[in-house]
């Protein structure tokens, strides 16, 4: 049985993650932790969770606990892991994983010097839409891949951004960034999922309103080693009327759209053109979840691993620098 304790649970794990934990097969939820006392106790009564910490340091010496699951904001994600893996506690991490690549790599070597296991919550990689796009790739459907090009193009306060009370996606020293941290691990990890190893990348970024701290600004190009070009523009200060989230994959018999952030998959080919629509599982990540279970208990490879992500966040360092 994997015995889970939560350290942060905030907004995202209200439906998105937290109730999944206890809707698996050899799985459970058996304690959160938030620094709000209230909120922790709050938070447990509503999703009948027997145990509530506001320390996370007593969630981790909770001896029913086996693993747990770090939702807190990243520039915490670090620390809460080695300490962890130091006590031999399994690892379920959010993304962005760290706050940039060199925070991943430390996170790496703790992996190696811990007995327990670690996955990054790169879910998407388990949701049905996005493996039907990939399969819709490996068969050709497109012919032979020649490029992407990305849109992601939201007004200043994104609707597809959970809502909170002091808004840390903002403040890079909590976030790595702004929210281009916060969404584009999502596609560039599907990217990597997808098309393997990138050859290389760059990008630049900006601050283009002003609004905050972060730059709200990034263009990034990767170029893979099986010779395909991507082409991502992320920008979150247009109109609300300019809001867009494509992804529009260019091949030699045809193209495939998508979003992200989307229920959809499109493809065009010289037989005519297909959609489908998909419904995502009521806890979006729990396909993930089930999977990071088996992995705990030997059953199956892992399904992210701190080696993935650490491409991911190469890819974005690379492109706000």
């Amino acid at each position: 049985m994997i015995n889970w304790g939560i350290i942060g649970c905030g907004d995202v794990t209200e439906i998105k993650s937290g109730p999944a934990f206890s809707k698996i097969p050899g799985s459970r939820l058996v304690a959160v932790m938030r620094r709000d006392a209230a909120k922790a106790a709050d938070y447990a009564a509503r999703h009948n969770v027997p145990k509530w910490y506001s320390d996370a340091d007593e969630l981790m010496n909770d001896e029913e606990i086996n693993a747990v699951y770090i939702a807190t904001p990243p520039a915490f994600h670090l620390s809460y892991a080695i300490a962890a893996l130091k006590k031999g506690l399994h690892v379920y991490v959010e993304k962005p994983v760290t706050l940039n690549a060199d925070e991943a790599l430390a996170m790496a070597e703790a992996v190696k010097e811990s007995s327990a296991k670690l996955v990054v919550a790169h879910y998407r990689r388990a949701v049905p839409l996005f493996l039907r796009i990939r399969e819709l790739i490996a068969s050709g459907t497109a012919g032979d891949i020649r490029t992407l090009q990305i849109r992601m193009w939201q007004a200043s306060n994104p609707a597809l951004v959970a809502s909170t009370a002091d808004n840390w996606r903002l403040q890079p020293e909590l976030s790595g960034g702004g929210y281009f941290h916060d969404l584009a691990p999502h596609q560039i990890d599907l990217l990597l999922f997808y098309f393997g190893e990138p050859d290389r990348y760059q990008g630049y970024s900006l601050n283009q309103s002003g609004l905050s701290a972060a730059d709200d600004h990034v263009c990034g190009q990767i170029v893979f080693k099986n010779n395909i070009v991507v082409n991502g523009s992320w920008c979150f200060n247009v109109g609300e009327g300019q809001q867009t989230d494509t992804c529009e994959i260019v091949g030699t018999a045809g193209n495939i759209t998508f979003a992200f952030f989307g229920n959809y998959v499109s493809w065009k080919t010289l037989e005519g053109e297909k959609t489908e629509i998909f419904k995502h599982p009521q806890h979006i990540e729990q396909p993930m979840i089930s999977q990071v279970v088996d992995y705990f208990n030997d059953v199956q490879g892992n399904p992210c691993s701190i080696e993935d992500a650490i491409g991911t966040m190469k890819v974005m360092d690379g492109f706000i620098k």
